[in-house]
């Protein structure tokens, strides 16, 4: 398989015990792009999005069907190691995570279990920089990384994701937990991060998803309750002109 997408499912489905939660989903996600993940409530996206980091695996009678590709490798093949999955496969959460530890260690910590043998002190700095916060914390390394403002520590979370050096950047309503000027800001370092990794981004927001995504995926649930993507396409085509009569009844407000 070529490596054409950054990311590529094949019929993947998601099921707990003998329950589907997400059916038979097929998208081919573009490399330095942001694609937001869309849809109501329960339809599946944070499901959805954790499976393509094999987060679920933590989930006690999960399993996956179909296939995952990621650099023409099944990520749910058998000689995969799904902890070298998530290193390539970054994930910041909805609400801010940092460690218990400094604002350096919250960076550090990360790269150095994962074997970082260059210079952390610049490792630390350039991820701070590339998550637009160095010029707000350089003074402040050594201090708790809980007296940050929850903006802030949201974007120590995609920093201590880029330390990591991964491909790919997964979010999961990276920006419902703040107010309006830090999820502006967090949209902001998106666009800055999409030159160098491939975003995914679950979001309930109908305006950040047409505002700062280049792709989106629709999700819906069926008559047996299992979530899947009805439309896949580019954003602005997904807002204007969607080719489902339900992806136009949630964009316009309609739904429900």
């Amino acid at each position: 398989m070529e490596n054409k997408y950054a990311i590529e499912s094949n019929n993947l489905s998601i099921h707990y015990g003998s329950y589907t939660a997400v059916k038979d989903v097929s998208v081919k996600i573009q490399p330095q792009k942001i694609t937001a993940i869309i849809g109501p409530s329960g339809c599946g996206k944070s499901t959805l999005l954790r499976a393509l980091n094999r987060m679920n695996d933590f989930v006690p009678g999960c399993h996956v069907t179909g296939e995952l590709f990621l650099q023409g490798q099944n990520l749910y093949g058998n000689q995969i190691d799904p902890v070298e999955v998530r290193r390539k496969i970054g994930m910041v959460f909805q609400k801010p995570n940092p460690f218990p530890k400094s604002i350096y260690e919250n960076i550090a910590w990360g790269a150095r279990i994962n074997g970082f043998k260059g210079k952390m002190d610049e490792l630390v700095e350039q991820s701070l920089r590339s998550a637009a916060l160095w010029d707000e914390v350089k003074d402040k390394l050594q201090e708790s990384a809980y007296a940050l403002s929850g903006g802030q520590q949201q974007r120590l979370c995609i920093a201590r994701t880029i330390a990591i050096q991964p491909e790919i950047i997964l979010m999961d309503e990276p920006a419902s937990a703040l107010d309006p000027i830090s999820t502006l800001r967090i949209e902001e370092l998106m666009q800055e991060l999409k030159k160098n990794y491939t975003i995914i981004i679950v979001t309930h927001n109908m305006q950040q998803a047409a505002r700062a995504s280049d792709f989106t995926a629709m999700m819906m649930i069926d008559d047996n309750r299992a979530g899947g993507v009805i439309e896949f396409d580019e954003t602005k085509k997904i807002f204007t002109r969607p080719s489902d009569k339900r992806t136009e009844d949630y964009v316009t407000g309609r739904f429900g």
